[in-house]
């Protein structure tokens, strides 16, 4: 954890830059609150360490692939039946933290394991998040396990910046997975 937790002026941001990245996040927060509790077939969010992790649930989805530059194609999920969606934010702000590695691992009530599998980031018109489509074995209580692993970007500040430098783990715990194509 930081010498100073919490934001603070210093050479590198001001009180007004460190109020729009509050706003930015409490924007973020809300879309997630959002995609979690009222888009998604299930969702969540816990903090721990200096992040809060939040999940969402939906049935697979189709997304497009860039081939060739400028140059897209639409893919269908396929044998996919799942799409879990991960944001990783900054516990102070609530802002998204781009470029950790997101590893996800789901168990059914059986033991069954699906994963552990990397979500990419993944551009949303209304959130961007870490997620993939997966094939789980059926609809029915699973446990959640999310690894965030920090990210290597360099980081601003002497007062602000020695953040986001640990693994951190989270479970989420009798989840309902609805399952299909969406």
């Amino acid at each position: 954890m930081p010498d100073n937790p919490g934001k603070q002026t210093s050479e590198e941001v001001d009180q007004q830059q460190l109020d729009l990245a509050q706003k930015a996040g409490d924007a973020y927060q809300e879309a997630l609150e959002y995609m979690a509790n009222e888009v998604a077939e299930a969702g969540g969010k816990r903090e721990v360490g200096e992040y809060v992790v939040g999940f969402a649930q939906e049935k697979a989805e189709g997304m497009y692939v860039l081939q060739d530059e400028g140059q897209f194609a639409w893919v269908e999920p396929g044998d996919e039946n799942c799409h879990l969606e991960v944001a990783v934010c900054d516990a102070e702000d609530g802002r998204l933290v781009p470029e950790c590695t997101v590893i996800a691992s789901l168990v059914d009530e059986s033991g069954e394991w699906v994963g552990p599998t990397r979500l990419p980031l993944l551009w949303h018109p209304g959130l961007y998040h870490y997620g993939k489509n997966l094939a789980v074995p059926g609809e029915g209580t699973y446990d959640i396990e999310v690894r965030v692993e920090p990210p290597e970007f360099k980081r601003h500040d002497e007062k602000n910046g020695d953040r986001y430098g640990e693994s951190v783990t989270v479970t989420f715990e009798g989840v309902e997975i609805k399952t299909g194509q969406g």
